[in-house]
C-alpha cells in the first residue's frame, strides 16, 4: 500500500468518527448550525482523502502509463472526475 493510500485510510477513519459524532448530535437536537459546521469539516476531511487518492493515481498509475506510452486513458479518466468535483 503506497504512502498516499496509507494517509487516505487515516483521514476518511477521522472522518467517520467524526460522522459519528454528527449523528449524535442530530439525536441530541443540538444547535443546527454546530451540526452544520461538523458536516463541513467532515467534507474536507474527505476532500483531503480524495486528493491523497488522485495524488497517488497520478504519481503511479499515470507516472506508469507515461513511460509505456499509454496515458490518454489515465488523463481522460481524471479530467472526467474533475468534472463531476466543479
Amino acid at each position: 500500500m503506497t504512502k498516499y493510500k496509507e494517509a487516505a485510510i487515516t483521514q476518511i477513519k477521522t472522518a467517520r468518527g467524526q460522522i459519528d459524532g454528527i449523528l449524535k448530535m442530530i439525536d441530541e437536537e443540538r444547535y443546527c448550525i454546530d451540526i452544520c459546521v461538523q458536516l463541513q469539516s467532515a467534507m474536507a476531511i474527505l476532500k483531503k482523502a480524495e486528493l491523497l487518492i488522485l495524488e497517488g493515481h497520478i504519481k503511479g498509475c499515470v507516472r506508469a502509463a507515461l513511460k509505456q506510452g499509454d496515458a490518454e486513458e489515465k488523463v481522460e479518466e481524471i479530467v472526467k472526475l474533475l468534472g463531476k468535483a466543479l
